[in-house]
């Protein structure tokens, strides 16, 4: 690299030296002699056309940004490994599942209705797409953090999007479904029912993205060496368990912090506190599945863990953050085309219209068919093919083969890759049923009638605040429902097919009549409840992974602080010190200790649990502080462990904050109510559906 001493001159004719060791150049390799000022006709004439140097940056900051999807907008992402940690060769001849191997990954999480400039923490459907780089090739498994889908066929699809997305003639609600055309086109399709359940849950609000399961949705299929199938569905468990925030808390931390997740993510890598997730399968064959009261290739079912239980077959750590976010996660496609062999599809209609959707995207966002060569997408084995040319191509192919087949070889000239049906992708054969074959005809199979059943277990398998969240989900979603009178009636008549209290509860709400109960499809059934679907029944009892705020200010007991930060740390939570200046306080041994975050700026729905160790004079001074009063009222609403010195006291009064179980002292007590949140403090601090 060329060292030398930048230059550039001011507008009063002085010098500025600065030293660096590389040469800034344009994007053609042509050195820049002054990176400050354009080229014109005099020091106050016009600026010169002949400016290449202005024209190109000019040219690129134009250009800089491509269009956005028009879902997953608002994505963060991160490198990783995945390493398989269970013999599958009976289920699967993929090489990524042969036991120790360790695949490099790149995983992209997002939000779904909101554009690219919108927040991390509305109520929304998450992503969860990872991007298997195997050594056969890449394999994209593109999911959510929610098992089942709103629509059974990819024709509903753009109605899905155009509907929750913003109104067309005022372009508002922004990454949000509470509005008139969402729930007027829901409220018309019963198929969505057992996906609004989910989305109404607490699922939809998540703590971290550390903390959010992820699926693949789609019944897909293994195929093992011998050509035998099975069908599949693929989990994602994350290992520091499953945690949502409450609604009130969500609307909080928009307001707190735009990019809480994407932060969140970023910091615990930058920290070496790797997020890790195992990959579990669930694994069927077609006599259970024509067993079932419901269709597998139906995306808006799910199967019960307690039918098929879960397999562990590998784990996925993220370990390293991306070096530039527009180069990796901004610019990498995901494709459910993109499979290996040892996996297949299925028949699924949703799916089988994603395989074509998505291709046709990537084209259209990244501006050429050649989009597979920019790094964050490309193979890492070998690749090779006689497809050529496009927009963008940066691969140099050599000699005269741009077709197949052809003799060159046979003249002493590089003749290109040639099929292989040992080693080449093989559509799996398998056996079919009656309905899977026969005449083309635009029909939706019987199978897929029952939209209540679902959406009923999910309802029931709730713990009784759970439900509670979800009715009154329902009650604020629609009470947003503007002109449309007809909808809120629509939408509960179908609810009363899935739980007849759920269906009062949301009415009562919204103080309307109950409405007749919608007529299903089919009857709906009473499937057993499955506590793997309830958030609280499977919640981790840790501090692992989460932050506690400790609010400290000028004569905090400086034993006491000690004493906390250090059996927080011991749990593996992450102390973080509040205090009314981010200069820090002065402890009682006279000590100056810095704090991570002000008051102001650092309110309680950023952290899992608080702790308040102040003096007697230092309470007194933060009772006419509203950021302090709020810090512990809304930790107290938000249903978080208060540890507190007993000089604290008279702030917790001021905040309404009432003995109960996760109000304790300082302490063991603390630590161990930090884990948990305290459900049954809400129906006294808020009305619920």
């Amino acid at each position: 690299m060329v060292k030398q001493t930048e230059q550039s001159r001011g507008s009063g004719g002085e010098t500025h030296q600065r030293g660096s060791d590389e040469l800034l150049t344009t994007n053609h390799g042509v050195g820049v002699s002054d990176n400050q000022n354009s080229l014109k006709s005099g020091s106050r004439g016009p600026t010169l056309l002949e400016d290449f140097v202005l024209r190109e940056k000019i040219f690129h900051f134009d250009h800089e940004r491509i269009p956005e999807r028009i879902v997953h907008a608002r994505g963060t992402g991160a490198h990783g490994v995945f390493e398989a940690t269970a013999d599958i060769s009976g289920l699967s001849k993929a090489a990524v599942f042969t036991k120790g191997e360790k695949t490099e990954v790149f995983v992209r999480f997002s939000t779904v209705a909101g554009g690219a400039g919108s927040v991390d923490t509305p109520r929304d459907v998450r992503g969860f797409a990872v991007k298997f780089y195997t050594r056969e090739g890449n394999w994209d498994l593109v999911g959510n953090n929610i098992p089942v889908f709103f629509i059974q066929d990819a024709i509903k699809f753009p109605d899905l999007v155009h509907a929750v997305k913003m109104e067309a003639d005022r372009g508002y609600p922004q990454a949000g479904s509470a509005h008139d055309t969402f729930w007027d086109w829901a409220s018309l399709m019963p198929e969505t029912t057992h996906m609004l359940m989910w989305a109404m849950s607490d699922r939809t609000l998540p703590r971290s993205l550390r903390m959010m399961e992820g699926f693949g949705v789609h019944t897909f299929q293994l195929v093992n060496a011998a050509g035998k199938v099975s069908f599949v569905k693929f989990h994602w468990r994350p290992r520091l368990g499953i945690q949502s925030t409450v609604w009130d808390e969500a609307l909080k931390l928009q307001a707190a912090d735009n990019d809480y997740h994407r932060r969140d993510l970023f910091e615990a890598i930058d920290t070496g506190a790797f997020p890790q997730w195992d990959l579990a399968i669930q694994v069927f064959d077609q006599a259970f599945a024509d067993a079932q009261p419901y269709d597998v290739l139906d995306a808006t079912k799910l199967i019960p863990e307690e039918d098929v239980p879960l397999r562990v077959i590998g784990t996925l750590t993220l370990n390293r953050n991306v070096d530039n976010f527009f180069a990796e996660t901004e610019q990498v496609a995901f494709l459910p085309s993109n499979i290996v062999p040892g996996i297949d599809f299925s028949n699924d209609p949703l799916l089988q219209g994603r395989l074509f959707s998505y291709l046709d995207t990537q084209n259209s966002r990244l501006g050429t068919t050649n989009f597979h060569q920019i790094p964050v997408n490309a193979p890492r084995c070998p690749f090779g093919n006689f497809q050529r040319d496009g927009k963008m191509q940066t691969m140099v192919p050599k000699g005269r083969a741009n077709y197949e087949p052809n003799s060159l070889a046979a003249h002493g000239e590089e003749g290109g890759p040639r099929e292989n049906p040992e080693r080449g992708f093989v559509t799996a054969s398998a056996t079919r049923g009656d309905d899977e074959t026969g005449d083309k005809l635009r029909v939706r199979a019987e199978t897929f009638a029952d939209h209540y059943t679902q959406a009923r277990l999910f309802y029931r398998s709730q713990d009784a605040h759970e439900q509670a969240h979800i009715a009154s989900s329902f009650v604020f979603e629609l009470s947003k429902v503007g002109l449309l009178d007809q909808v809120p009636p629509r939408m509960v008549a179908n609810l009363r097919n899935v739980d007849e209290d759920l269906a009062k509860r949301v009415a009562a709400g919204l103080g309307i009549p109950l409405p007749p109960k919608a007529k299903a499809a089919k009857p709906t059934l009473d499937m057993p409840p499955s506590d793997a679907l309830s958030i609280h029944k499977k919640m981790k009892a840790t501090l692992e992974g989460r932050a506690v705020g400790i609010l400290i200010a000028d004569g905090t007991d400086a034993a006491d602080l000690k004493s906390m930060v250090e059996a927080v740390t011991k749990a593996k939570g992450k102390p973080v010190l509040v205090a009314p200046k981010i200069g820090g306080v002065k402890l009682s041994d006279g000590k100056l200790q810095k704090a991570d975050g002000q008051l102001a700026g650092s309110p309680s729905q950023l952290f899992d649990a608080v702790a308040i160790i102040l003096s007697d004079e230092a309470c007194a001074m933060l009772l006419a502080d509203g950021a302090a009063v709020e810090f512990v009222m809304n930790a107290y609403g938000h249903l978080k462990a208060i540890g507190a010195s007993a000089a604290a006291q008279p702030l917790l009064d001021k905040a309404g904050v009432k003995p109960d179980e996760g109000v304790t002292t300082l302490g063991a007590a603390f630590v161990k109510a930090a884990a948990r949140r305290f459900y049954d403090r809400e129906p006294h601090i808020r009305t619920l559906a």
